[in-house]
């Protein structure tokens, strides 16, 4: 029975340091945030939702569509659209059938809603749907094979280019630590990983210390480290803009380099710009001018980031949990998606109700040299 024991004790010690070594340390990060330019009373709640929200998309027309965050175990649909004050399945309740974990939205110029499905960590199908928003219908499916979405990958947000037929996702790739992007061709219905553990897309050490908690879990040999996930395409197709949520660097790279299948991956990496530093970051968009606007997960806020690498806080409220997805809207409406991390994470469901209700906000930064469409 001692030996039994001992043996026991062996094994979760053992256990408890190759968790550390893969998932635990990090470092404080330093505060890039500034005086905000805009009161945080100009921040409007837009969504109301008795469930964690993960991603929000709003069409040209100013309809709001947005997901149920996965890490929350949603009991409901998982796929919304907010409708005269209140939540509706979109396209249908029945619809909801089609999803696993759906999490990233966008809506291209051709009016198609987009939504990626990691397919629970890769243990499912992970899967790429595109739906017309006349009619509610499926326009395009793709069923990631295991080559792109691979075990423990997290394929978990995307930009679409204005044609419609080039598609730029992230693999957060959270346990299997093997992140990257992937390009694919609608019209082929092709895919492929670039960019793979690459130094822009992997996570550094540091410690997301967001205002609920810090980041680190069972006693610490757990620390929430993302690798790459905001990902976002300039409205001329020029750049396409991402960056690992714990690293100090925000990248771009040019679509034409990601589309160019001739370059080794060591070319691909060559032509990458380090753009400047960054807060540590979940979502990701572009304005009209070529900026920018990245969420900073510790401090509730939106940050305006320049080509040249220039920072600016734009808004910052205690309102914000975890500041996600941004989605430009008409008229200048910039949306902000409040997953609210901290109180979802390994939550039980009694915490999540107790924490509710949950939030998309949106404000106007209709400032010299900052505009959205």
């Amino acid at each position: 029975m001692l030996r039994l024991l001992t043996g026991l004790m062996a094994f979760v010690a053992v256990v408890a340091i190759v968790l550390y070594i893969r998932h635990g340390g990090g470092k404080p990060y330093p505060d890039l945030s500034g005086a905000p330019v805009f009161d945080e009373n100009q921040l409007e709640v837009v969504v109301t939702s008795p469930e964690p929200i993960g991603n929000v998309a709003v069409s040209a027309d100013g309809r709001v569509f947005y997901t149920i965050h996965p890490e929350s175990r949603p009991s409901g649909a998982k796929l919304l659209e907010w409708v005269g004050g209140a939540p509706k399945a979109f396209p249908s309740k029945a619809a909801q059938t089609l999803f696993e974990t759906p999490l990233g939205v966008v809506v291209d110029r051709q009016n198609r809603l987009w939504v990626i499905d990691h397919g629970n960590h890769g243990t499912g199908n992970a899967q790429l749907l595109a739906f017309d928003l006349e009619t509610g219908a499926v326009v395009h499916e793709h069923v990631f094979d295991s080559s792109v979405a691979q075990l423990g990958s997290v394929l978990q947000d995307l930009q679409i280019d204005s044609t419609g037929k080039h598609v730029f996702i992230a693999d957060l790739s959270f346990f299997r630590k093997n992140p990257g992007l992937v390009v694919y061709d609608v019209e082929l219905g092709k895919a492929r990983r670039v960019l793979e553990s690459d130094a822009s897309v992997s996570a550094q050490s540091w410690l997301i210390r967001n205002p609920t908690k810090d980041m680190k879990f069972f006693g610490g040999l757990v620390v929430f480290k993302p690798s790459v996930d905001g990902i976002a395409i300039d409205r001329e197709d020029e750049w396409v803009w991402y960056g690992a949520m714990a690293h100090d660097t925000m990248y771009r790279i040019k679509v034409a380099d990601l589309l160019d299948e001739s370059l080794s991956a060591g070319a691909l990496a060559a032509r990458l710009q380090a753009v400047g530093p960054k807060p540590l970051s979940d979502g990701l968009s572009t304005d009209n001018d070529g900026n920018l606007l990245i969420t900073d997960v510790e401090h509730g806020a939106v940050i305006l980031m320049t080509p040249g690498g220039e920072l600016t806080t734009l808004i910052q409220s205690d309102r914000i949990r975890w500041a996600d997805a941004l989605s430009y809207g008409p008229e200048g409406w910039l949306y902000v998606a409040d997953s609210a991390i901290p109180d979802q994470m390994l939550q039980s469901k009694a915490h999540m109700e107790e924490k509710a209700p949950y939030h998309v906000f949106r404000f106007k930064p209709d400032i010299d040299g900052i505009a959205g469409q």
